[in-house]
């Protein structure tokens, strides 16, 4: 049984405020929806100050998922560390990870928009230090023990459910972000099928002494739409894939590695490259993912069509891979 994710990342171009509140429950109905066919996973992401209205607040939308759900997880993959005071993201995740049960993974990245850092006044040359800070204060917040932050003695309170602490995996795609984890004793999970970089990361636990694993990406990563009529749902919807598609190119620089990464122009160009895909049910069986990843909201999708493509995953191909 591959695993199944459903991505949300509430994308809606040119969106009234009526429109994004009704696409947000759509999101929460579709996760409840979700949980009670098996699905295993929601992942949600952080990015800011985006004309499409991209999730800025993935905790504040995984406490709602939670609030949604019994039993599947939230992945946050990811939120951008720098960007977050480090005790009070401690406090977060702690409550969240309660509410949970221990539910919540958390991804903790450095972003690649300088822009992000610019609004919140973070100096991007100091995002690498400013990481360190951050999971070096998550480790030992989570204690509930007293110790040294910036020149005081505090303790941040309340501890987590999960024992010794929220899963919390460091992400990138640099020997950097290998390196953080590996000191850290973290699980690391690159953003890209890097195996170069998993023996890297392995060779630095060595190195420190220290013990992980890594969450690496298949070398296929597809973005699923399931439909009864593809070729009939790249002509009416192609466009809603496409926009996301540029929307994340135009952020990634040469050196950023991504599992989804597009160079597409044209929805023609899109269809050709296979990063998105749309399948019938049958043809998604027939594919032999170990991870099915299904965004049936993309790039402000029609919420009937994202409810389609949902369906047509959770009461068809579940049931025959189940089967």
């Amino acid at each position: 049984m591959p695993v199944t994710v459903v991505r949300f990342n509430l994308v809606e171009p040119d969106a009234t405020p009526a429109s994004l509140a009704a696409r947000y429950r759509t999101a929460l109905e579709m996760a409840a929806y979700a949980d009670e066919h098996g699905i295993s996973t929601v992942q949600t992401e952080e990015h800011h100050g985006v004309a499409n209205n991209w999730l800025p607040s993935p905790f504040a939308f995984a406490g709602a998922v939670f609030g949604a759900t019994r039993r599947l997880a939230v992945t946050v993959s990811a939120v951008i560390g720098p960007l977050h005071d480090p005790l009070r993201l401690a406090e977060d995740i702690a409550v969240l990870d309660l509410i949970s049960g221990g539910r919540l993974v958390t991804v903790a990245g450095i972003g690649y928009r300088p822009e992000e850092y610019a609004l919140f006044d973070v100096d991007w040359k100091r995002r690498g230090r400013l990481q360190d800070e951050v999971l070096e204060t998550l480790l030992k917040a989570w204690t509930g023990e007293e110790f040294e932050y910036r020149g005081r003695t505090v303790r941040v309170t309340p501890r987590p459910f999960t024992e010794p602490h929220p899963l919390l995996l460091v992400g990138g795609s640099s020997k950097a972000a290998a390196r953080r984890a590996a000191r850290l004793g973290l699980p690391f999970f690159p953003s890209a099928h890097l195996p170069e970089l998993e023996a890297y990361y392995k060779e630095r636990l060595t190195e420190y002494g220290t013990e992980g694993w890594t969450m690496m990406p298949a070398a296929e990563t597809p973005l699923l739409h399931l439909a009864e009529d593809p070729e009939g749902t790249w002509a009416r919807y192609g466009e809603h894939f496409l926009h996301e598609a540029r929307t994340y190119a135009s952020w990634q620089s040469g050196d950023i590695r991504s599992a989804v990464r597009s160079a597409a122009t044209t929805v023609g160009e899109l269809r050709a490259e296979d990063v998105y895909r749309v399948l019938t049910p049958e043809q998604c069986v027939a594919q032999g993912l170990d991870n099915l990843v299904l965004h049936p909201l993309c790039g402000g999708m029609p919420v009937e069509e994202g409810w389609r493509s949902l369906r047509l995953l959770c009461e068809d191909v579940l049931p025959r891979l189940t089967g």
